[in-house]
């Protein structure tokens, strides 16, 4: 119960947490298998995509990518559980695609600056050698992708 004796709000943490694990699996499943554009070290020296060891070695590190991905919707579901038993109210479904979206940004951003810019580990399009228009392209999706989550979140506590 809240301060004045109504049901608490509904956290944010769910969505978000969500939000970064599925985005991480889009991220993984839609880049990494299906359009190939790049894997999780594949612009890292000795793990090229055009080789059967590099390849082994960047499916192995996408296999340990997805796991941490697969930890935080697991992460997401325990929280989802714990607030639902603490008699918290469910969200509204704005609420919650919000957090989801803004997860998705959050995760894209994190992962576009460190991965792509910071470490270089790889980038959006490492078969056409790493352009830095589709760098910011994904980084620009990313800022939308907060702002459109944050937008819902404001609209769902109303």
């Amino acid at each position: 119960m809240d301060a004045e004796g109504g049901a608490e709000r509904p956290s944010a943490a769910p969505g978000l947490l969500f939000g970064i694990g599925l985005g991480g699996f889009v991220d993984g499943i839609v880049l990494h298998q299906i359009l190939q554009w790049h894997h999780m070290v594949s612009d890292v020296e000795g793990a090229p995509t055009t080789t059967v060891g590099g390849l082994e070695v960047n499916t192995m590190a996408d296999g340990f990518f997805h796991v941490g991905t697969f930890l935080v919707v697991l992460g997401a579901s325990i929280v989802t559980i714990a607030l639902w038993r603490q008699g918290r109210i469910a969200p509204s479904w704005s609420f919650h695609v919000g957090g989801m979206l803004a997860g998705w940004g959050l995760f894209n951003l994190v992962e576009g600056l460190v991965d792509h810019q910071l470490l270089g580990v790889h980038h959006v399009r490492d078969d056409l050698g790493g352009p830095l228009s589709w760098e910011l392209g994904f980084l620009g999706v990313s800022l939308l992708l907060i702002a459109a989550g944050w937008v819902l979140i404001r609209r769902g506590r109303t």
